[in-house]
């Protein structure tokens, strides 16, 4: 009765384990993570300090990470009040990017994949982006074509940002990163 009673428990804490391990994968969760207003990242996802979980989400998803002489990369799956972002919404990413040599900011699935538009935009450079006369700039996030900077939404039913530094003089590991390091995502009407 008592090895019953082990085996039982042990493979309920397996279950346990391999549910609470997925859910935890499945939401892009790390101890690793870095926070700047609604960007997050992984400064640690592309050297041999990575974590355990994100190891294990970079092996699930065959994404190739940035090495740490590379560059950084940051997702946002909410605006900067913390909403989440809504495709039938209209958004404006603005401001600046800390120093960096190149940059890019890119509309990807909740997966990380591209989003299919009529446009075929998918992104811009900082070689690309129309900036202001005080050097920062403002792209529209939004399923109808607008002047200027417009990132088009397509028909997803959710989405994402990516913007990647490379070769950038940000370092997570010594600097405290404020949420006006990075652009500020503001939510304009909604369909």
């Amino acid at each position: 009765m008592t090895i019953i009673k082990f085996l039982l428990t042990a493979l309920a804490g397996i279950i346990l384990g391999f549910l609470v391990t997925t859910r935890v994968l499945d939401r892009g969760l790390s101890f690793d993570a870095a926070q700047a207003g609604p960007w997050r990242g992984q400064p640690k996802s592309g050297t041999m300090d990575i974590d355990p979980y994100a190891n294990a989400r970079i092996a699930r998803t065959a994404e190739l990470p940035l090495g740490s002489a590379e560059g950084l990369s940051f997702v946002a799956r909410n605006d900067s009040d913390g909403a989440p972002l809504r495709p039938e919404c209209d958004y404006i990413v603005s401001g600046s990017v800390p120093p960096t040599r190149y940059w890019t900011l890119t509309l990807v699935s909740p997966k990380g994949f591209l989003i299919a538009n009529k446009a075929q935009r998918f992104g811009f450079t900082s070689a690309e982006v129309v900036r202001a006369e005080n050097g920062t700039f403002a792209i529209v996030v939004a399923r109808d074509a607008r002047a200027g900077n417009w990132l088009p939404v397509g028909d997803a039913k959710s989405f994402a940002l990516m913007l990647r530094l490379y070769d950038t003089l940000l370092d997570f590991g010594t600097t405290k990163v404020g949420a006006n390091a990075l652009p500020k995502i503001t939510r304009g009407r909604c369909a």
